[in-house]
């Protein structure tokens, strides 16, 4: 971790990861790592509320550590008894759409751990507000193992063929490591975000 003074005050950050660990031990070993290292930094965690799978070894990791932990789970989740009951709060909530809601309201800025389709669709959703200009808060995706380079090749491809204007690919930071991650998010610069509507304008 950087020794100079961070670039802005974060309170708790988001973080999406998945519900299952995944064949690779080195995703586990990230989601405990980044848990540990939020909470030596007095960061809360904001998640998906879950026991199992990744979330249930940040939010452990966290827990040991010291740290606050905010779980945010939908109803249709709680009653398959895989929420985490012992983190520090657990908000039960009706929809998926009200989860990001109160997700974005409590963070600072969004951390993304490997994961399957919901990881996916919080990423994209998250980074299409940011395109939007909804919110400016950092959003790094943590590629673990390399895990996201498929991903990553999507955005490249998406910009050369005009979906996605290049400085809106530049949404997503990437990182290896929970380490570079923090760093990122406590010292480092924004990328600077035009709306995708006030790109549109300057098309015409």
């Amino acid at each position: 971790m950087q020794g100079t003074t961070p670039a802005r005050a974060i309170r708790r950050l988001c973080v999406f990861c998945g519900s299952a660990s995944g064949f690779r031990p080195e995703y586990a070993a990230a989601a405990r790592e980044l848990g540990m290292l939020l909470a030596q930094q007095q960061i809360g965690i904001v998640y998906g509320g879950g026991s199992v799978g990744l979330m249930g070894e940040l939010a452990n990791a966290a827990l040991a550590a010291g740290g606050e932990v905010i779980g945010v789970i939908p109803e249709v989740l709680m009653r398959r008894e895989v929420a985490h009951t012992t983190v520090t709060e657990l908000r039960v909530v009706k929809t998926l759409f009200e989860r990001k809601a109160i997700m974005a309201e409590l963070s600072d800025g969004f951390l993304v751990l490997p994961g399957g389709l919901g990881t996916l669709d919080e990423l994209s959703e998250f980074a299409t507000w940011t395109q939007l200009g909804l919110h400016q808060k950092p959003l790094v995706l943590i590629n673990t193992c390399g895990f996201f380079d498929d991903l990553l090749q999507f955005l490249k491809h998406a910009v050369a063929e005009g979906f996605i204007p290049e400085m809106h690919a530049a949404i997503v930071q990437v990182v290896d490591s929970p380490a570079a991650a923090l760093d990122l998010i406590l010292y480092g610069a924004l990328p600077e975000i035009v709306p995708r509507w006030a790109v549109n304008e300057q098309r015409h």
